[in-house]
């Protein structure tokens, strides 16, 4: 049931969430062992920067701050300063919120 719970909500998000070329969509998508970023252009239906825990050592809150400070530090080479951020319709908290301040303060602006 949370599944289907999550696809929901996230089909509503993705609504009002696009990602456009002036200002890509920042999708993140979490299992239970890991994190994954992606920083999406939907119109050109492209993948532009994407980064992952898989190699990283610590705690999940610790790897998925570390995520975002990699997501924008790829960003800001592939020089992409603002994003949207998509949740994934998972709720903004532990391991999401921790990416989305990694990502802040790698410098992406959301």
């Amino acid at each position: 049931m949370e599944k289907k719970s999550r696809v929901r909500k996230h089909q509503k998000i993705r609504r009002t969430v696009v990602g456009r070329a002036d200002r890509p969509r920042l999708s993140v998508f979490r299992s239970l062992a890991h994190i994954h970023a992606q920083i999406i252009d939907d119109g050109a239906g492209k993948t532009l920067v994407a980064h992952s825990d898989r190699q990283l050592k610590g705690t999940k809150k610790e790897k998925a701050y570390e995520v975002g400070k990699k997501i924008a530090e790829k960003a800001l080479k592939a020089k992409i300063r603002e994003v949207v951020f998509d949740r994934g319709g998972f709720l903004y908290h532990g391991r999401i919120a921790q990416l989305a301040r990694g990502a802040r303060e790698g410098g992406l602006k959301f």
